[in-house]
């Protein structure tokens, strides 16, 4: 089966191993006889509601992500029409911020945001960054974890009621204070761990495939499991450094 993944300003948004974790998708899918066709959508380019299994969102620096800002924020509908489909949605750090309602910079002003997280962000005074480590649970009684590094000024606040991506066990997360990191909606999620993301956690990248391939399946497939030696012992060792840290900071 061909999976057709819409990847969303990789000219702009692409410094936190965001092609990386294609690469992971497209090996993770041949080895279960599926075909990753991963395109390439910019300023300007259509996006085609029913066209995309999976819409991906990277991260860039501030002024990447100013330049995109009203590009994005104009799909809004295409990509609530997206998802309201059945298409999954992954969202890594600046691209996650701008799916919110916006993103206030350290000068005050507003980038706005597509709207489809219910969430809103605000830069902060200090960077915070570091390994972090969340505990999460994507489908009922299946805790996973999942480790990473994160790298943000921005504070998230999630709105009222709205699910986030996991539990922060070891790092900062969304905001510092709250014990939440990223946002879940559906099959969309966005999270600030980058490192990338996807190598070190096989389960989540499967998870992602999964959605993915519910698009065209009608629910996520059984995928057989892989020989993940490798990518286990690259999170046991992300997780190890986030416990480093201590606790929640």
């Amino acid at each position: 089966m061909r999976v057709t993944v819409g990847h969303l300003y990789p000219d702009y948004l692409n410094i936190y191993a965001d092609r990386g974790n294609m690469a992971v998708l497209s090996w993770r899918a041949a080895r279960r006889g599926h075909e990753l066709d991963v395109r390439a959508i910019s300023l300007g380019d259509p996006l085609v509601p029913g066209e995309h299994d999976l819409l991906y969102v990277g991260g860039g620096q501030d002024r990447e992500q100013a330049l995109i800002a009203p590009d994005l924020a104009a799909r809004s509908d295409e990509i609530h029409a997206a998802l309201d489909g059945g298409a999954a949605l992954l969202a890594v750090c600046g691209g996650y911020q701008l799916l919110g309602r916006f993103y206030r910079d350290r000068a005050g002003a507003d980038l706005p945001g597509a709207g489809i997280f219910p969430l809103e962000t605000v830069a902060g005074e200090r960077r915070m960054i570091g390994d972090m480590l969340l505990e999460c649970e994507l489908e009922p009684g299946e805790r996973h974890t999942l480790a990473g590094f994160e790298n943000h000024a921005g504070r998230t606040l999630l709105d009222e009621g709205a699910e986030p991506l996991g539990r922060v066990v070891h790092g900062f997360g969304n905001d510092g204070r709250s014990g939440h990191e990223g946002c879940r909606l559906g099959r969309a999620v966005g999270t600030y761990l980058h490192g990338p993301l996807l190598p070190r956690n096989p389960w989540f990248a499967d998870w992602i495939l999964a959605q993915a391939l519910a698009h065209r399946l009608g629910e996520p497939p059984e995928l057989e499991p892989l020989p993940d030696e490798l990518e286990r012992r690259a999170h046991e060792l992300a997780a190890a450094r986030a416990r480093q840290r201590g606790g929640r900071d």
